[in-house]
């Protein structure tokens, strides 16, 4: 298997490796993955992980062929479509190469690949990658992840506040793709809407700037007092953080699939990029979708005239979710909980 990023995307996988086992229990599984992938994965069960550092280029491409099986694989699952990906998947010797549909390459893709999966439009991408096990003759017909998170750290995500019953809203506030991040504002007046209703407000990210400076703009413009734990936890410990939450808002970002894998609700914030196909996969109920809306305004045509899959990251898209838009969801959230 190769799939080297992003967070969510490698969460989306999980699903695959548990069909492949579930149907081969002695399979030898190798994952080609980048190192952050590693850091939220390591100790998956039965699964061999080959380590790639994008920095290191075509040396590292060459020192990874040396550190695979000689005698090569029966199956390469080329799942990404970058062009770094597919120049590293011609390092690794598979007799059959399954790639992506022709629709969805780029980046030369299909001169890496000799077996294509079916070309299903209109669907998630975990279901996409799912069906990476059907030229194998094999069908992903449930969905299970049993993210691998070690006891220490859900003793650590335990010891960060008490667990007295009080619901949590968190806030994992930023994406790497910075066009589909809500504002700080915006942000603060949702979570003080929640701590009027004796809510726990909890701010949770990763060490970088923008996530570090957005974390302190809600903070500075909240009226009431919240948890912040942004850069304090690790990979390893973010899922069982999340798992605390009762309700994560979020943009399209890897927190919300790591939320969704471990059975946190989520109250995604959707108008760049399609909740349908890349949204939180168990439940939509609780996101905003100004999708639709960001097309028609963007682009000039609505949502289902676009390719599937299209981004709408435009400067001042994501202004088309209001806090009344979050409050709302937020409400169906406390509704479909205090029945």
């Amino acid at each position: 298997m190769l799939r080297l990023s992003a967070l969510g995307d490698v969460t989306h996988v999980l699903p695959l490796v548990r069909t492949l086992r579930a149907a081969w229990p002695d399979v030898r599984l190798h994952w080609i993955i980048d190192k952050a992938g590693h850091r939220l994965l390591e100790g998956l069960p039965g699964v061999v992980f080959h380590v790639y550092d994008k920095r290191s280029g075509l040396a590292g491409m060459r020192a990874l062929r040396r550190e695979l099986p000689a005698e090569g694989f029966d199956a390469l699952l080329q799942m990404q479509v970058a062009l770094r990906a597919n120049l590293l998947s011609a390092f690794v010797p598979a007799r059959r190469r399954i790639g992506y549909d022709r629709s969805r390459s780029k980046d030369l893709h299909g001169l890496f690949v000799n077996e294509r999966i079916a070309d299903r439009p209109g669907i998630h991408v975990l279901d996409a990658i799912g069906s990476f096990c059907e030229p194998l003759g094999l069908r992903q017909t449930e969905v299970a992840w049993e993210m691998p998170v070690p006891d220490d750290a859900y003793e650590w995500a335990d010891r960060q506040w008490p667990d007295d019953g009080t619901p949590v809203l968190m806030i994992s506030p930023c994406s790497s793709h910075a066009r589909r991040n809500w504002y700080a504002e915006r942000y603060a007046a949702l979570a003080d809407h929640a701590a009027a209703k004796d809510w726990r407000v909890v701010l949770c990210g990763g060490r970088s700037e923008l996530e570090r400076k957005t974390a302190d703009a809600i903070l500075a413009a909240m009226k009431r007092p919240a948890l912040d734990l942004v850069g304090k936890d690790t990979l390893k410990q973010l899922p069982a953080l999340l798992k605390r939450a009762s309700l994560l808002v979020t943009p399209d970002s890897g927190p919300m699939h790591i939320a969704n894998a471990m059975g946190t609700k989520v109250l995604g914030l959707h108008a760049a990029s399609n909740p349908r196909r890349s949204g939180p996969y168990s439940d939509l109920h609780y996101c905003v979708d100004k999708y639709d809306v960001a097309a028609r305004k963007y682009l000039g045509k609505p949502a289902e005239a676009l390719k599937w899959g299209a981004k709408i990251e435009f400067d001042g898209v994501m202004e088309l979710i209001e806090t009344a838009d979050a409050i709302a969801a937020f409400e169906r959230y406390v509704h479909d909980h205090t029945m």
